[in-house]
């Protein structure tokens, strides 16, 4: 019988030391995409991404890095989303920021090589730049109860202190229950200041992470527009859903606008990964949610985004757990117990 699913790719922060070794533990016998992919960073001198996954030592310093990181997490992505079983039909791709280059060449909208030529070229012009920075605070509580009030006032004063001399905040991607803010030094500091920790932990400052989404971007965009061309893109091969909510269809997508809104809004204006996600649950009603490795951060924010939409009367981290414990629906490949359900 088969079973449909959406795929959902995941961005920045997702290979972490538990993932040091994720392309050599599950695909050894798999190796030649991935050398494929370490003879482009061989064109501009970088460390092979075989090398990088090998490596007997991780450090933050040098795996959160965009040159690192980006081809790290697409080469596992895309692997894991290859190795899915034949039962399951992808009626639809979706990611989360970074994660749209990935799902760009799942769907088949560009080729693993220049899937991979995007994301390693974005990547490092990201990290060469690296302006401003994010930070990650939560607008619902513990329990995922929709707080429409505290996201408001939130974003409010996010928009306060943009406003302020020098300083530089905004809204970098709606992430479920959590809001990604990004700006310049100033700015950040000041949300930091001005909100008390929550949960142990937030307001969380990631790593190595500029401001993407948001307008600081243009240079990277720009950049970025001018070494990736559109003849990289094509038709994609099953629906693709961005960080709007719109859906690219197979045979009907402009290439033209599918280029520009990669290398233009998408690096400069807020990704809004909750309603890709609610979009992909409301147009395509999929038995499975299946968020690719490497790393397993994503899931939660993938039933987070659901419970807020109250996707079938889950409207609570509660009740989202009892509806994955009876019949699970939402797959992260990159928890061993979980992979095994979806993998070849």
């Amino acid at each position: 019988m088969t079973r449909t699913a959406v795929v959902i790719c995941p961005g920045r922060g997702t290979y972490n030391k538990t993932e040091l070794g994720y392309l050599h533990r599950h695909y050894a016998g798999r190796m030649d995409m991935f050398r494929e992919f370490d003879a482009i960073r061989a064109e501009t001198r970088q460390e092979p991404v075989t090398a990088l996954d090998s490596a007997s030592r991780f450090s933050v310093g040098k795996y959160s890095r965009g040159d690192v990181a980006s081809p790290l997490i697409y080469s596992a992505s895309l692997a894991d989303a290859q190795a899915l079983a034949n039962d399951i039909e992808v009626v639809a791709v979706t990611g989360n920021s970074m994660g749209w280059y990935i799902a760009l060449a799942v769907a088949g909208a560009v080729s693993p090589e220049n899937g991979f030529r995007v994301v390693n070229t974005m990547g490092t012009l990201m990290q060469e730049q690296l302006i401003g920075g994010q930070l990650v605070y939560p607008f619902t509580d513990v329990d995922w109860v929709n707080d429409p009030a505290r996201k408001s006032a939130l974003l409010g004063q996010v928009t306060e202190i943009n406003a302020r001399e020098g300083h530089t905040l905004a809204l970098s991607i709606d992430l479920g229950g959590m809001l990604v803010l990004a700006g310049n030094e100033e700015g950040l500091k000041a949300f930091e200041a001005e909100n008390p920790v929550v949960q142990d932990r937030f307001p969380l400052r990631l790593a190595n992470h500029a401001a993407f989404h948001t307008h600081l971007q243009t240079p990277v965009a720009a950049q970025g527009r001018a070494q990736l061309g559109i003849d990289l893109f094509t038709q994609p091969d099953c629906p693709l859903i961005d960080g709007r909510g719109k859906i690219w269809w197979p045979g009907a997508s402009d290439i033209k606008e599918l280029w520009d809104y990669t290398l233009g809004h998408q690096v400069t204006e807020t990704y809004d990964f909750s309603r890709a996600i609610q979009t992909a649950a409301r147009e395509f009603a999929p038995d499975l949610f299946i968020v690719t490795g490497p790393g397993t951060t994503l899931g939660g924010a993938v039933a987070q985004s659901l419970t807020l939409a109250n996707w079938q009367g889950m409207d609570s981290k509660a009740a989202f757990q009892s509806a994955q414990t009876a019949n699970p629906f939402l797959i992260s490949m990159g928890r061993d117990d979980q992979r095994g359900l979806v993998v070849k």
